[in-house]
């Protein structure tokens, strides 16, 4: 049984936001940083997405087994 990994994704997220609002408690412009780079959030997503996508591929291919030979 795979284990769902949507927890985890979802605790870095708000592990980031809350990393985000202390930063702008000491006055530092964190939004404005995160405005910019928000693309490489979709990258990195679509990209382990894809990478998982293909390792699954890859684990579902079991080896075909040899033909069997011609009777005579």
């Amino acid at each position: 049984m795979a284990r769902r990994k949507d927890p985890l994704v979802w605790g870095i997220i708000l592990i980031l936001i809350g990393f985000v609002f202390v930063l702008e408690n000491f006055q530092i412009d964190a939004w404005d940083f995160a405005w910019k780079l928000w693309p490489v959030i979709l990258i990195v997503w679509g990209a382990t997405k894809l990478l998982a996508g293909l390792s699954a591929q890859k684990s579902d291919k079991s080896p075909t087994p040899p033909p069997a030979p011609p009777q005579a």
